[in-house]
């Protein structure tokens, strides 16, 4: 399984940035607006569809479905591209000069802090040998590949692009959406599942309501794009899911599908107009010849802050869980009358059950630590929202930064 999800990874990695590079390259006027909307938007929807997909089909079946409802669309794809899309002609002679170093350093820099970033919550950072060995690793590796990326005639990622303003802008605004997208897919199954205790198609379906909000916003966003600058479109995004971060702090233990709708709202009807709003500024500033390879550094940004932000609100998590708890147990003490009220009658209701004093008051104070660290963990959450609410708050002050980008209205070229 870990070889095939590699080349999985290794083999889908560039389909995202080749959907941007051809919404940017073979599209122009109002066409181009409306590209970029339509493939953000599927790389949005695809992360929030599926849990929803995903769960209903590990609950009904089993999760080997999970990777055989891709088998007839992956090979629908496949017979239809050739067929319908007309990019370029292969350049076969290209594989004779690739940046195979710069691949090499890339999957091992990114590899080695991927493993850090996942495990570091678990065991301690730095604490671990074996986390140590990997920060190095990347870090070395990673300086190597910006050496290789700078001196290489054909690099693999072009880092040079950074000197665009609007395309580092962009990069940054990728980066923070993806902590948004990820972090929120992260964070409300987690807290659905953990706190409530639902089943895998229950969590699906509290967070189904952000998809369809992000399909109701992509006409208005289409139509939005060719009359307002999209500099504007690319503030209200970020802000929009800023708010639904923010919206999120007031969670309480008892939050479902019903009191998540308005903050999911705002989260999908955001998706539209901060991504695509990016994809056009970023790399519709940029000759064509670069855009095909900086829309992977492009891509790469998004995932990188995927990986971070889910890292990020793990510690989060891990931390604010345990000094929330801590918190509270300190008004859990002898002094506290209601608390010794509780106590006492939760004991004497099991200690009837049970027919066992003794073994009725340890089951009411684990029953006490039980809630204690249930609302632990909801303020642990509602930190960690707050945190990626600040990220979009940051990002919303730099929008004014970016140059305005003017679409040709030229015809679109023929595809």
């Amino acid at each position: 399984m870990i070889v095939f999800r590699a080349l999985q990874g290794f083999l889908g990695g560039s389909m995202i940035p080749t959907a941007f590079t051809a919404a940017v390259v073979l599209f122009q006027g109002k066409q181009k607006a409306i590209a970029a909307s339509f493939v953000s938007a599927a790389a949005g929807l695809a992360p929030t569809l599926g849990p929803v997909v995903g769960g209903w089909l590990t609950d009904s079946g089993s999760w080997h479905w999970l990777f055989y409802i891709n088998i007839v669309p992956g090979m629908l794809i496949t017979l239809l591209v050739p067929i319908l899309v007309r990019i370029d002609e292969p350049d076969l002679t290209l594989l004779r000069d690739a940046d195979y170093l710069g691949i090499i350093l890339m999957a091992v820099s990114l590899g080695c802090l991927d493993y850090v970033l996942e495990e570091g919550a678990r065991w301690e950072w730095f604490a671990d040998d074996s986390l140590k060995i990997c920060a190095g690793i990347s870090g070395l590796a990673g300086i190597g590949f910006i050496i290789r990326c700078l001196t290489y005639p054909r690099p693999v990622v072009d880092l040079r692009a950074l000197a665009s303003r609007n395309f580092c802008l962009g990069c940054w605004f990728s980066f923070v959406t993806g902590i948004g997208i990820f972090g929120l897919i992260y964070l409300t199954p987690l807290f659905l599942g953990r706190v409530r205790g639902f089943l895998a198609w229950q969590i699906g379906g509290a967070i189904l309501s952000g998809g369809l909000f992000q399909l109701a916003a992509i006409p208005i966003y289409t139509v939005l794009a060719n009359r307002i600058d999209l500099r504007w479109l690319l503030m209200f995004g970020l802000f929009s899911f800023a708010m639904s971060m923010w919206l999120f702090a007031p969670m309480m233990h008892q939050w479902g599908w019903e009191e998540m709708l308005w903050p999911l709202a705002f989260r999908g009807f955001a998706t539209p107009f901060a991504m695509a709003s990016t994809v056009t500024l970023a790399l519709g500033g940029l000759p064509p010849d670069r855009v095909k390879t900086a829309s992977g550094l492009f891509t790469l940004m998004r995932s990188l802050g995927g990986a971070i932000g889910i890292a990020a609100c793990g510690t989060v998590l891990n931390d604010r869980t345990n000094l929330h708890f801590l918190r509270i147990a300190e008004h859990l003490n002898s002094a506290n009358v209601e608390v010794n009220n509780w106590l006492h009658v939760m004991a004497a209701r099991y200690a009837q059950a049970w027919g066992d004093s003794t073994a009725g008051q340890a089951a009411a104070l684990k029953k006490l630590w039980l809630l204690t660290y249930r609302e632990a963990q909801v303020q642990a959450f509602a930190d960690a929202y707050l945190v990626i609410a600040l990220c979009f708050a940051v990002a919303v002050v730099m929008v004014p930064l970016m140059h305005k980008v003017t679409t040709p209205r030229g015809p679109a070229r023929s595809n």
